[in-house]
């Protein structure tokens, strides 16, 4: 059998606004094996939600995905119909969303809505969908899951209610879980909790998945591969240690040198920033769309759009989206 379980290639989607079209996801190409866990990381608004929804058409009638394929299993997400694309919802990919206050029903039991998705695809009873969603709630940590099925959401804290909306993703044993920043309105406690619990049941049950966050020290130790993201494209690609040891496209630099060093033995360092603003996706990009932001600028960046290539001394599994080696200075190609 194939490790490939996703390959999505020229990904392009657009929204229709009062001004225009927003250009929000621009040519994303990338892969994905089985029971392998990739961080997609990039500031607000650099299409790393929008691209992962627009695999399962989760859309506003205002987007349209206009261009590229995603082969999931061997079949294309963007050609199925309602029938064929409502099937793999909750099937076989399973979603955590960021805000489980908002995303859960307030007026329905958590033993309902994590049952929900057994009895809609796997055509269970009501009673074989409690005793899954009871499963479901031990197996992710939450204590005497017989009584809080029953529970409602508010009846939870927020670090249970995001163990109980990754209960839901787990309901019919997905293929691939997407989690969109499920960790950002927790606190770092919790937040740590969550993350080890998803590294467990990812050893466990061999799910492949895909951790949506803008912050990188948080994938560092879950993800097997980092794709960071810039307006709306893919600007650096590579297996996590790699890009933590050996970062090379500007925007990442400064990615990582924002973030802050806990050394007591070494002196504060006030944090660094990039400067400026994004890009406008109203137009859309002819060139580098971080050029105006990049110390590292030439001429060729402002006249041409960079595309992902290998880095040469890092081998295949290390790729940029720059025309200069930051390390050396120079022109890459």
């Amino acid at each position: 059998m194939s490790e490939l379980l996703l390959d999505v290639k020229n990904l392009k989607t657009r929204f229709r606004s009062r001004g225009g079209h927003v250009y929000a996801v621009n040519g994303v190409s990338f892969y994905l094996n089985r029971g392998e866990t990739i961080g997609v990381v990039g500031e607000s608004g650099c299409g790393k939600t929008v691209s992962m929804l627009s695999l399962l058409r989760l859309l506003p009638p205002s987007a349209q995905v206009e261009s590229g394929t995603a082969m999931f299993d061997g079949k294309d997400l963007l050609k199925m119909n309602f029938q064929q694309i409502q099937k793999v919802r909750g099937g076989k990919i399973g979603l955590i969303f960021q805000d489980p206050m908002t995303s859960f029903n307030p007026v329905l039991s958590i033993g309902d809505q994590v049952g929900e998705a057994v009895i809609y695809h796997r055509k269970a009873t009501k009673q074989q969908a409690t005793q899954r969603a009871v499963d479901l709630l031990r197996l992710v940590g939450i204590p005497d899951p017989e009584q809080r099925v029953k529970d409602f959401p508010h009846q939870f804290s927020g670090g249970m209610r995001q163990r109980a909306m990754i209960a839901m993703a787990l309901a019919c044993e997905p293929k691939l879980i997407i989690a969109d920043e499920p960790t950002t309105a927790l606190d770092v406690t919790i937040q740590a909790q969550i993350v080890e619990l998803v590294k467990d049941l990812r050893d466990r049950l061999g799910v492949a998945i895909i951790w949506i966050t803008h912050d990188l020290s948080l994938v560092a130790g879950l993800a097997d591969r980092i794709m960071v993201m810039y307006a709306g494209g893919v600007v650096e690609e590579a297996v996590t240690e790699d890009l933590f040891e050996n970062p090379r496209h500007p925007y990442t630099l400064g990615l990582l040198a924002a973030l802050p060093a806990f050394q007591a033995e070494k002196k504060a360092k006030r944090l660094a920033s990039i400067p400026g603003s994004p890009p406008d996706l109203r137009t859309p990009p002819l060139s580098c769309p971080f050029f105006p932001r990049c110390s590292y600028a030439i001429e060729r960046c402002q006249q041409e759009m960079p595309v992902l290539q290998p880095v040469a001394d890092a081998g295949t599994n290390h790729r940029i989206a720059c025309f200069v080696d930051t390390r050396e200075g120079r022109t890459t190609v």
